[in-house]
């Protein structure tokens, strides 16, 4: 492999398991919300983690002169069935008859999910001598916080008052 260390390829390994596990909940999650804006929301959070996919490949196949990342993408979606989805696919069997159990869980579940990547994404950007990682790290743990503050956001609004938002009604960054 080229410059790039053994701590780096952990690294970008792990980011890349997190991305296609994230991919595939979201991905699920659309699947099993009865919600128009529901699924649309968990549809565009599984593009961003496809996003973030190709970013890490990129970086890899710069660092490395090849397309190696690829083959652990593959090893991450031929890994067999994630506990994250079995814990979405258990509530959603609850007998909810409005189906707020299951939707409720997809948003907090999805929630751990963000956590999870905000801080490793932190601590990789704190670790790492690459300047360039250490932005792209930066650029996608503000994502992921982002990610996190919508879902929270939806959560609240479907756990009050049992309406979703839709995506373009409004900005959390603080913007107009």
């Amino acid at each position: 492999m080229g410059s790039i260390s053994d701590a780096m390829i952990g690294v970008i390994k792990e980011a890349i398991r997190l991305e296609v596990n994230g991919r595939a909940f979201f991905e699920a999650a659309a699947e099993t919300t009865e919600n128009a804006k529901g699924k649309k929301m968990f549809a565009k959070l599984a593009q961003d983690e496809v996003k973030h996919l190709q970013t890490f490949g990129e970086i890899f196949s710069e660092l490395t002169g090849g397309d190696e990342w690829k083959q652990y993408v593959d090893e991450e979606d031929g890994s067999g069935g994630s506990p994250l989805i079995e814990a979405l696919r258990q509530a959603g069997a609850g007998g909810d008859p409005e189906g707020r159990s299951g939707e409720l869980a997809a948003l907090r579940i999805g929630m751990q999910l963000e956590r999870s990547a905000i801080d490793f994404f932190e601590k990789s950007a704190a670790e790492t001598d690459d300047e360039r990682a250490r932005r792209v790290f930066n650029k996608i743990r503000e994502e992921e916080m982002f990610h996190y503050d919508l879902l929270q956001a939806q959560f609240d609004s479907v756990h009050s008052s049992g309406f979703w938002l839709d995506m373009a009604e409004f900005k959390m960054d603080g913007t107009y």
